[in-house]
């Protein structure tokens, strides 16, 4: 059981990581709010990931707030060399379960110097701006985080929950190399933005990954291959597109191990053209 079994992938062209990372969003409370009910068994999440060959860890300063960034530097720092820390910034929280937005480029300054704190970096290998902010143009929040790298204090930086048309207004300013958008194998709003990071050679990150494990080609697919319907849709996801890097979350390290061994599944072409048709 190894990460590394689902390949690498390349994130910025100087950034190689396994191609199965982990989300860190449920280390944290419900309502993703405060700190875990389970502390330890949080912290030993993040340590097994690790043992697994994960080297790529998705996060935010919203998850918690804080909490999850405070986990991973408490936890893993000093970080081993491979291991590459993507955070976010642009949603503030007010309570659990509550996600205000805020492109303001003066707070995505400050939550950026946040993050660094928190996880004890002197550089963000991938920082990425959450949501785009109604209130404020696209440019002004992605010309925030231009002269963050500017700066030295992130070293890419990638979008999250976009359209092709905000891609395009953020591209204008600076290279993007990946994107994160809900991506599922039941919600394929954003399977015209997996094809073009394909076409890009840009980073599809898929949150919530792992949705609606009823639907009969995926339970048909758990059945063949003696496995969990969430490892078919991880597997799915693997063989989906070379672009798509997964990071499935979770609190528990039970289910952490049965999300990296869907790396060793191999899909044939019929069932993933099985699966893509639903």
């Amino acid at each position: 059981m190894d990460a590394a079994t689902a390949g690498t992938i390349d994130v910025g062209g100087d950034l190689t990581v396994n191609r199965l990372g982990f989300g860190a969003m449920r280390i944290t409370g419900d309502g993703v709010w405060g700190p875990p009910k389970d502390l330890d068994e949080a912290k030993a999440v993040l340590r097994r990931a690790v043992e697994l060959g994960v080297n790529f860890i998705d996060t935010a300063d919203s998850y918690g707030p804080h909490v999850s960034e405070e986990i991973i530097g408490e936890t893993l720092y000093p970080y081993p060399d491979d291991l590459v820390i993507a955070t976010k910034g642009g949603l503030e929280r007010t309570g659990p379960g509550q996600w205000p937005v805020n492109g303001r480029p003066e707070h995505l300054k400050e939550v950026c110097e946040g993050s660094l704190r928190r996880l004890k970096l002197d550089q963000i290998p991938l920082y990425q701006f959450h949501r785009p902010d109604p209130g404020v143009p696209i440019e002004d929040s992605i010309g925030a985080l231009v002269e963050l790298k500017e700066q030295g204090k992130i070293r890419h930086i990638g979008v999250s929950n976009v359209t092709e048309e905000e891609l395009r207004q953020a591209q204008r300013l600076t290279p993007v190399v990946s994107i994160q958008n809900r991506y599922n194998h039941s919600d394929r709003r954003s399977e015209s933005l997996v094809d073009l990071c394909e076409q890009e050679t840009l980073v599809f990150l898929p949150w919530a990954p792992i949705q609606d494990l009823e639907q009969a080609a995926v339970q048909d697919a758990a059945r063949e291959h003696d496995a969990t319907p969430r490892q078919i849709v991880l597997a799915w996801l693997l063989a989906r597109s070379p672009s798509i890097l997964p990071i499935p979350g979770t609190g528990t390290v039970a289910h952490l191990e049965e999300n990296i061994a869907a790396a060793e599944i191999k899909l044939s072409p019929a069932e993933v053209a099985a699966l893509t048709r639903g």
